[in-house]
């Protein structure tokens, strides 16, 4: 009896990742790829998109292989992909460019300049906060520097545009990507002609706007037949990373918060319409077209363990490091550290940001700093979290997916912090699984993106202990005074 799957191919940040699901949403089989980062200059921040590529054919092989699909059981793949990358192409499509990642921060002067004029006005327009990693600021840098490969470009397009054209022959952008660009207009659900003319481009260098269950079809034959997949498989366009990994986990109603930790980190809510905030604190991104997704992006997720792991030239294990701090009373004795180790976004929207550990003595170890990376990543969440509330309310539920949610002592620490139950599905591929559902519902297969309740197991739910909660708030007030005693000297 043939089976019923579905992949979520998933472009991330440090990796592509093919997941197979049956439609139910069991994973059946996983595939990671590595992704490498190229860092030319300070603050600059490229990768290979046609490595990228590569790699993604490699892994979707790789899945089948592994799953052993057989012909006819594939229903449908679905893309999810990281938001913000940016690169230049020639009339056929052929990078003139390596790709700007979000955490390029080359435009940091560009989006200085424009946060003192009329960058209010452009983020009310777009819902997207006047930050070096936007498209957008990029595209200004690449204006205002006289860029060679911008000059010359016939196209700019995300990675997952990229690959699309490359796989299908199409230029299409669903709406969440396009949002991500900050050239998009909320109201008119399409490019905004003041911005693309501030960033120097047409609307025929960008991709047609369609929605996430968009279906791409045929796959081209030379890359149906490496990857050894039917060329008449659909392909449904899916969305970025941050609103599928909120669908997979199930995190759809009002009151309903996702918080991913992986690499960078996010806290989002969706919303019918869109939702802007006057101070600029949070995002609001389309998916559909009456839904929007809001909240806020921290630079500093997983990324800050791995640069302390890395500086204290630890071999062991990822949970060996760890591993230590379990023993460290709340607080890490004293020790505060601000993850800002990459800049930062929300909540402080600074290129310029810098991480410092405050409060260190000659008594403190390696496990106390490492207590307070994962303190701080988690207070910063918070804080993130509390800008989202003056637009959506306290959240009624909170879910978790991502890298670190494997680690059972920070779950415990968000749970404390936040002072409320925390739900742990039971795979940390809500993105991919995301992505698998858009296509079910693109194909038919699913009727709307709410049924996918039905399918979301939940793992675990990790209780608060309302004693550390208190002593958090406590020193939740410390960390957020430092921080603005020390905001001055980010330059």
């Amino acid at each position: 009896m043939l089976r019923e799957l579905v992949i979520g191919l998933d472009l991330g940040t440090t990796s592509v990742k093919a997941v197979l699901f049956d439609s139910k949403g069991k994973l059946l089989a996983e595939v990671e790829e590595l992704i490498t980062s190229y860092y030319p200059k300070l603050n600059w921040v490229e990768q290979d998109p046609e490595e990228i590529e590569h790699s993604a054919r490699v892994a979707l092989k790789r899945v089948l292989e592994t799953g052993k699909v057989q012909h006819g059981e594939l229903l449908s793949v679905g893309f999810s992909s990281a938001m913000h990358s940016l690169i230049c192409l020639d009339e056929n499509g052929n990078p003139l460019s390596k790709m700007f990642i979000w955490a390029d921060g080359r435009s940091s002067e560009q989006a200085e300049k424009l946060a003192k004029t009329n960058g209010k006005d452009i983020y009310m327009r777009t819902g997207t906060p006047i930050h070096p990693m936007t498209p957008f600021m990029k595209l200004l840098w690449m204006k205002e520097t006289g860029f060679e490969p911008y000059e010359k470009a016939s196209y700019f397009m995300s990675m997952k545009e990229f690959l699309i054209d490359k796989w299908f022959g199409k230029r299409v952008i669903d709406y969440s990507m396009a949002s991500a660009t900050g050239l998009f207009n909320l109201t008119t659900y399409d490019w905004d002609a003041e911005v693309l003319n501030m960033a120097g481009i047409t609307r025929e260098q960008l991709a047609v706007i369609v929605p996430p269950t968009e279906v791409i079809s045929p796959l081209k034959p030379s890359i149906s037949d490496e990857i050894g997949i039917p060329s008449d498989v659909p392909f449904v366009l899916g969305a970025a990373d941050g609103q599928l990994a909120n669908l997979g986990s199930g995190a759809i109603s009002p009151g309903e918060v996702a918080i991913s930790v992986g690499t960078s980190g996010a806290i989002r809510q969706f919303i019918t319409g869109s939702q802007i905030n006057e101070t600029q604190e949070t995002f609001s991104y389309a998916f559909t077209d009456n839904t929007s997704i809001i909240g806020g992006p921290t630079n500093n997720g997983g990324i800050t363990i791995q640069w302390l792991k890395e500086m204290m030239e630890f071999k062991g294990s990822h949970d060996e490091f760890l591993a230590g701090a379990e023993k460290v009373e709340v607080g890490a004795e004293g020790v505060v550290f601000h993850p800002y180790i990459n800049g930062e976004r929300a909540p402080l929207w600074n290129q310029h940001a810098k991480g410092n550990f405050f409060g260190l003595s000659v008594a403190h170890k390696k496990e106390h700093l490492v207590r307070a990376v994962l303190e701080g990543i988690t207070y910063n969440i918070y804080q993130i979290g509390k800008s989202l509330e003056k637009l959506a309310g306290e959240p009624k539920k909170i879910f978790v997916n991502g890298g670190l949610a494997r680690s059972s002592l920070w779950v415990q620490i968000l749970a404390d912090v936040f002072g409320k139950e925390i739900y742990l599905t039971d795979t940390h591929h809500s993105a991919a699984w995301g992505a698998a559902w858009t296509a079910l519902v693109g194909v038919g297969k699913k009727q709307s993106f709410e049924e996918i309740r039905d399918s979301i197991h939940i793992e675990s739910i990790v209780k608060p202990n309302m004693e550390n909660h208190e002593k958090y708030m406590t020193l939740y007030i410390k960390y957020e005074n430092i921080g603005k005693d020390i905001e001055k000297y980010f330059t």
